[in-house]
């Protein structure tokens, strides 16, 4: 069991840091590790983004600190809540009408590498690549619903794919997107759990392994909030790019013994 907390603690800690939740990490390594089906890592990894979430958001808002931008954040935050509770419920459909579980372990991997492809890319490339300031609340909110269905289908919490949203349409730097990017994943995981209690679709699981994986969320947060103050942004950017780079080659490879199991 000790492998679970290990891997949420260090994916909560780098989360934190990059403002891509913990995620985007827990849930390939674990497939990649095969520990548990692929419905109870989706939801042991949201679990542990909306822990560390949690504790990221309310300590920056208790503290008054203003990385979150509350006018553009809120809208955000509203439309990935909507999201997180449609694609909680993708999720399911692709479930249902798979023959096996691998079969969504494929679709989920194959999507979150290109994702993250797509994340790359961008990233290494912004410079050249022109912004907007988006100030309008329904397009904030609609973007935020397009954020908060995909990171629940994928089980991720938020990841990259907030990072880049928020340095396109909104034009925040580095550490800006990455405060902001946890308060949006707070209120989509936080709707995502929500309706998996609600309509009773909580998948088997084990008390102390989801106890574990809680506090590795929590203790990542606290470790990661110290060393986000420490590092500069482009620091910060150069371990998300490493980041993706490892991600994407552990997706695919995945995706790969996913369908050929």
């Amino acid at each position: 069991m000790l492998i679970f907390f290990l891997v949420a603690l260090g994916a909560s800690a780098v989360g934190a840091i990059c403002g891509i939740g913990g995620g985007v990490i827990i849930k390939p390594v674990l497939d990649l590790l095969h520990l548990a089906t692929v419905s109870t890592i989706s939801f042991s990894s949201g679990c542990t983004v909306l822990t560390m979430s949690c504790y990221s958001v309310g300590k920056s808002l208790l503290a008054g600190e203003k990385s979150v931008s509350l006018d553009v954040g809120t809208p955000l935050a509203v439309g990935a809540a909507a999201g997180g509770l449609l694609g909680n419920q993708l999720f399911t459909l692709v479930r249902d009408l798979s023959d096996t579980p691998n079969r969504v372990g494929a679709v989920q991997s194959a999507c979150l590498a290109a994702v993250t492809v797509g994340t790359l890319l961008y990233t290494l490339n912004k410079a050249r690549i022109p912004t907007h300031r988006l100030q309008n609340k329904v397009a904030c909110a609609a973007i935020g619903l397009a954020l908060g269905c995909m990171s629940s289908f994928l089980g991720i919490g938020g990841g990259p794919i907030n990072l880049v949203a928020l340095y396109f349409f909104f034009s925040m730097d580095t550490k800006a997107a990455a405060a902001n990017s946890l308060y949006i994943i707070f209120f989509s995981q936080l709707c995502s759990l929500l309706t998996t209690l609600i309509t009773a679709s909580v998948p088997e699981f084990r008390w102390p392994v989801l106890a574990l994986m809680a506090a590795g969320g929590l203790g990542g947060g606290i470790l990661g909030r110290k060393l986000n103050r420490r590092m500069d942004g482009r620091a910060v950017e150069r371990l998300f790019i490493l980041l993706m780079a490892v991600i994407i080659c552990i997706s695919l490879f995945n995706t790969w013994r996913y369908l050929t199991c």
